[in-house]
Parts: C-alpha cells; structure tokens; sequence
C-alpha cells in the first residue's frame, strides 16, 4: 500500500515560474538609466528650435506615407506615416542613397529627402549630447571604432576638443497622430547600422508612451521574467538607445485611451505674435525623429544577398546570450543575414540564412577585441 503524500508537502519535482511584475513607468531620467540601456535628456533643443522644427517636421509630413509590406498572405499597413532623410554631407555617397531606399521592412522605397534646416541644426545639439554620454560609458567590442565622417562645416557647434565617437548621417521620422496610432513591438535592423549601434530619438509634440521589454535569454526563462518599461516622452526630449538595447530589447509606441493637446510656446515662423492660453494652437501629433549612424563598414555593396538577389537583413541572435560578469553586462553570441524577400515579393521569400562572420565579411575597425 503505498504512502499518501501529505496535501501541503513541497514537491520538488514541480518547475514553479519565476514571479511576474507588472508595467513599471520611468518618468525620470534616473529611473530610465537605472533599469533599461538607455538614457533620458529633457529639454535638449533651445525652446525655440524645438518649435520650429515641430512645424517645419509637421507640415513636411503631410506628403509621408504610411508603409506597406507582406506579411505571410497578405499586405499590412503601418499604423502611423513616416519617411527617411539622409544629411546633406553624406549624400554623394551612391550607398547611402541606396541603403535608405531599404530602410523600412526591407521593401524598397522612395529616394530619401535630405535633412531640412531645422533638422541639421537640431543634429547638432543631438550629436552634442550623444557623444557626452558615450564617452562615459564602456564600448562594446563590436561597435564601430573607427572616426566618423565629420561632415563638418563652418560654423559647427560640436567641441574638437572631445573625440567624436558619433555622427548621425541618417534620420528616420515618424509622426503619430492622435492617441491611437502606434507601433508594434520590434527591435531596430542592423542591416547597416552593423551590432551594438546607438540610436537618437527626438520627440516633439504630444506626448507619448515608449515602451521596452527586454527578450530574456533561453536558459533564464525558469529563473526570471521579462518587465514592461513605460516612458513618457515629453516634447524636446532625447532618448538615447544605446549599445545593446537592440540586441536586448524591443520596443513599441502603444496606442493611448487619452492624450494630452500639445500647445506650442512659439508661434510658426514669420509670425510675431506670441501665442497665449486663448490664442495658442493645438496639436495632437507626436514627431519622432530616430537620428542614425549607418557604418562605412556595412554598405549596401557588402550586404550578402538571398536565393532570390534581394539584401538580406541583418538580425542578433536575441535569444542566446553570455555573460562578461567582471563587466556585469550580457553579449548575444552570433548574429545571422537572413532573407527579407517576403515582405516585397507576394510573401514569399526563401529559407536563406547564414551566421555574420566579420572577419571573413572585412567588417571594422571595431572598438575592441572580439
């Protein structure tokens, strides 16, 4: 006769999940920059330009489109419009032309418009406070460790004394209007931004939520569970993705049941009034604007191509990662070019797929051992 198991006895052989928090909101920059790989600034454009680049970005987004690709059967449609810019400095590079006309799903598009005015001048002060807070942190092996193509030009405002690590040569915007257009969760190609890349984001207008939910590697599963990261992004706020958010993290921009009418503090260009509480205009579109580094080393001409000649994409291998605990940081430990075709060819794509090798493939410099 066997024994019975008293009710409340601990089985050993039961695998428990790991306990589940909920949505957590980082409203401060400490709070970003304490849980996720990135780093908040307010206020980082003069009041001024920020207005302006607002109008300049709104009224230029009336011709934007709202991108369309294959998904298994059918075509899908972006929730929110959006188009690509490439600065002036880089634009004789024929690759650059041609990398941007592959930005968005891998479907080719449009040629890209060169930054407006406004944009170049709000680069600069982006550029500014990106390569500050890269020159406090450890670089990951794999980042681009060459010098970035200056662009310079007279006038500049960036400070030759400190090293420039980073120069944005590509933007991507978005605008989102109201409270329920959004973007699904993903994380960014690194088709030519190449691994561990850093990537500026400036919000102007409505404010909206940006959320980050890391992958969390397969043999911790049992051990830890993912959290949901929620950050207000006010208007003229930079947030900076830095290295290893891509490789980590995705990230989205939820719809909202509500927001809030954003109620510029400087009129529009060629107009002296100021605007008050009765006369001030509202606007319920957010403006995002990702400024980018596409790397020399990842041209379009050394980007391997699939079974049907269309630029693979490149992806980190989100899922299988290490540990450099004396750095108490995690690296992902391969990335691979896969097949893209489908989203511009009926949905149908092949099975290529091939591990990146840098050495074989002539990528760097890099900015460490590897």
């Amino acid at each position: 006769m066997g024994i019975l198991r008293p009710p409340n006895s601990k089985d050993t052989s039961v695998i428990r999940a790991p306990p589940k928090f909920p949505p957590l909101t980082l409203a401060t920059p400490d709070l970003v920059a304490k849980h996720t790989p990135c780093t908040m600034h307010l206020s980082v454009l003069p009041p001024e330009l920020a207005c302006r680049l607002y109008y300049a970005m709104l009224d230029h987004s009336e011709n934007w489109q709202r991108k369309k690709w294959w998904l298994f059967d059918r075509v899908v449609e972006s929730p929110h419009r959006t188009s690509f810019f490439v600065r002036r400095s880089t634009s004789s590079n024929q690759d650059m032309q041609e990398a941007a006309q592959f930005w968005y799903n891998g479907r080719p598009t449009a040629p890209p418009d060169y930054f407006l005015p406004a944009m170049e001048e709000a680069c600069e002060h982006v550029e500014r406070v990106v390569n500050a807070e890269m020159r406090k942190r450890a670089r990951y092996p794999m980042e681009w460790g060459g010098e970035p193509d200056s662009g310079e030009k007279p006038g500049s405002t960036l400070d030759s004394n400190d090293k420039i690590i980073w120069r944005a040569n590509v933007a991507a915007s978005n605008r989102y209007e109201g409270s329920s257009e959004s973007v699904g969760s993903h994380s960014d190609q690194l088709t030519y931004l190449g691994p561990y890349p850093t990537i500026a984001s400036l919000s102007l207008g409505t404010t909206r939520v940006f959320r980050l939910r890391e992958v969390i590697p397969t043999d911790e599963k049992e051990k830890r569970s993912a959290r949901t990261y929620n950050i207000p992004l006010q208007h003229n706020s930079l947030t900076i993705m830095h290295a290893s958010c891509q490789e980590r993290f995705k990230h989205s921009i939820p719809p909202q049941p509500v927001i809030d009418a954003f109620h510029p503090s400087f009129p529009r260009p060629g107009q002296d009034v100021l605007p008050t509480s009765h006369t001030s205009p509202s606007y319920n579109a957010r403006i995002n604007i990702t400024f980018r580094f596409y790397r020399p080393d990842f041209t379009p001409s050394s980007i391997p191509r699939c079974k049907c000649n269309v630029p693979c994409i490149l992806r980190p291998d989100m899922k299988n990662r290490y540990s450099e605990e004396e750095k108490g940081r995690t690296m992902v430990e391969r990335y691979w070019w896969t097949c893209y075709a489908g989203a511009q060819n009926d949905g149908k794509g092949c099975n290529f797929w091939k591990t990146m090798d840098l050495k074989a493939e002539g990528r760097g410099p890099f900015a460490g051992e590897w």
